[in-house]
């Protein structure tokens, strides 16, 4: 079982490394690699053959890219989490609007909480386990939403 997570640029390592605190709360693996989808798409292709990675997760702003790149690579689920530059409303459009056949799911702008989270559903169809833990997330929201946007399941 293992998340691996893409960002488009060094400046983009603060979200990705909010995704890897929450998939660790799950005790899911996780890799977070700068990677770019226009100035290295050599090591996107490398990284999105790695058989170990059951879940996708691509961050990028402006023209986001990277989320389309990697799907368009693979057959395992892939999120986009379109950031935040500028307006954002570019790279929210770039990660919804995949041509057909070339899915992503598209969470909201930085919504890293969110990525990890969908992730998190994903594997649990493979890893029952995951199941509970996530019940248990839900049930502490449900309770007490402050004290869940940070700490463990």
């Amino acid at each position: 079982m293992k998340v691996t997570v893409l960002v488009g640029s060094k400046s983009d390592l603060e979200l990705a490394e909010k995704v890897r605190a929450r998939l660790e709360a799950f005790s899911v693996p996780c890799e977070v690699h700068v990677a770019s989808a226009h100035r290295t798409p050599e090591k996107v292709d490398r990284l999105v053959r790695d058989p170990s990675t059951d879940v996708f997760i691509a961050m990028a702003g402006l023209s986001a890219a990277l989320p389309g790149a990697v799907a368009a690579r693979t057959l395992k689920p892939v999120i986009g989490v379109p950031l935040h530059r500028g307006l954002g409303l570019d790279s929210l459009l770039s990660v919804v609007q995949m041509p057909p056949g070339i899915p992503v799911a598209a969470v909201g702008l930085d919504a890293t909480e969110n990525a990890a989270l969908l992730a998190v559903s994903i594997l649990a169809l493979r890893y029952p386990e995951l199941t509970a833990a996530l019940e248990k997330y839900r049930a502490a929201w449900h309770e007490e939403p402050a004290s869940t946007s940070g700490g463990s399941p």
